[in-house]
């Protein structure tokens, strides 16, 4: 089939995600290598957002491909009351490099799935049913997964359901309160979520869900101690921390897991895209040793039939040796440090640049229409202009591939990326902001 047979098929027959469907024109892939995708017509596209930040190992990596060759030879499929090897050694290899209070490993089929089961594994230990999750939070869109989300993604599941309580976030960059330090934003947030606690019935709350570090809405990086303080909160009232880590795992902060740079440590870790970068859906919970002992005797009223697939557990064994083999943690930070100094300047250059925001190679171009007020360049939840429309189209053109979220331009390549790579990239960020000054009269 030629590129546009393909592309008038899928839009025909195919319902696409967060689009409006009329006037949709999905380009037609041919092959992917590395950062590179390339269309039917052999025009390659660099992948600066790791697709939705989960290609971290790069396309056509051969380690998972032959992985998932050599499970298909054996079998494709098998239900979890089975034991299977890649299920077991993939659960191993996660536990081993986590601290000693992590015992086991629920897997689930992607990452709203992960937080969907998290919610019902703390409600079910601690025998409470209110969960608290952050404004400017994506968990997912299924219905537990959309309650928690804080953006307006939700508003299709509304009326919401029972129980999901939103807080503020510390976003400091769009907080009007200005504060001295990173300690007294800390103090404040933290004392605002305790007294919100106490206003909701602590006895009454199972779960405080934070993206570790917020993703699609900005990649808002937490103040020091914030994270801590959540912590603080949640050892008072007996309630469970869970870390969202979706977007942030899988060395894509140049840790592990984003909370490592945080010196906290949650109940419940969710999971899902790096852990096999995508190569077949997977993800999963991961609990403490006294949750997971509490199960021993205790029905566990979760499952799914794809959870823990043999060749999605085949992908990710292969994955995190990929990982470990070729140190992704030291490359990150190093490649890091150089989109860091890029990021600076683009911010220094460019007046609508209001805030560039970084750790390891997740990152967020923040635009406004004045650095003074930091007004941003389009309304929460509305782009009528179309102005970030404008942004990723020219982007795309000049074979730059991301997306954008409310008024931020997602940065987070695969992480194999080298710096040469990044640098001729960057560029043809600089020149679409450049072009986007030019249309708005900067």
């Amino acid at each position: 089939m030629t590129g546009r047979e393909i592309s008038e098929m899928q839009t025909k027959y195919v319902l696409q995600s967060w689009s409006k469907q009329r006037g949709l024109n999905p380009t037609s892939v041919e092959r992917c290598e590395g950062i590179y995708i390339y269309d039917k017509d052999g025009k390659r596209y660099a992948d600066m957002s790791s697709e939705q930040v989960n290609m971290n190992a790069g396309y056509a990596n051969k380690e998972m491909t032959e992985a998932i060759k050599k499970q298909l030879d054996s079998y494709a499929y098998i239900q979890g009351s089975f034991a299977s090897e890649p299920r077991a050694l993939l659960a191993k290899s996660i536990i081993d490099r986590l601290p000693d209070c992590f015992g086991k490993v629920f897997f689930t089929n992607g990452g709203a799935d992960a937080n969907e089961n998290a919610i019902k594994i703390a409600r079910m230990y601690t025998e409470r049913f209110k969960v608290m999750s952050r404004y400017r939070s994506y968990h997912g869109s299924t219905f537990g997964a959309g309650n928690l989300t804080g953006e307006p993604r939700h508003f299709a599941l509304e009326p919401a359901i029972p129980g999901f309580i939103h807080f503020f976030d510390p976003y400091l960059y769009q907080e009007k309160l200005k504060f001295a330090s990173e300690d007294e934003a800390t103090e404040y947030y933290i004392r605002q979520l305790r007294a919100q606690v106490i206003y909701e019935g602590a006895d009454r709350i199972a779960a405080i869900v934070c993206e570790t570090i917020t993703g699609s809405n900005g990649v808002i990086i937490p103040p020091k101690g914030y994270l801590k303080g959540v912590r603080k909160i949640c050892d008072e009232f007996g309630i469970m921390m869970i870390c969202d880590e979706v977007m942030a795992g899988w060395y894509r902060t140049g840790k592990m897991f984003a909370f490592m740079n945080f010196d906290v440590i949650p109940d419940i870790i969710t999971f899902a895209k790096g852990v096999n970068s995508g190569y077949v859906p997977l993800g999963g919970c991961i609990v403490r040793n006294e949750i997971a002992a509490f199960f021993d005797d205790n029905y566990l009223s979760c499952g799914l039939t794809y959870s823990g697939h043999p060749l999605a557990c085949a992908a990710g064994v292969a994955c995190q040796e990929f990982y470990l083999k070729n140190d992704i943690e030291g490359h990150v930070q190093k490649v890091g440090k150089a989109l860091e100094k890029i990021l600076e300047a683009l911010k220094e250059k460019h007046p609508c640049v209001g805030d560039v925001r970084y750790i390891g190679l997740f990152s967020a171009v923040e635009l406004v229409k004045d650095k003074v007020t930091r007004e941003p360049l389009v309304p929460w939840g509305k782009d009528p202009e179309n102005l970030m429309g404008f942004v990723t189209k020219e982007l795309k053109v000049r074979g730059f591939v991301t997306y954008t979220h409310e008024n931020c331009i997602m940065v987070a390549p695969p992480l194999i990326i080298t710096e040469e790579q990044l640098e001729e990239e960057m560029k043809k960020l600089d020149e679409v902001i450049s072009l986007l000054e030019e249309k708005l009269g900067f």
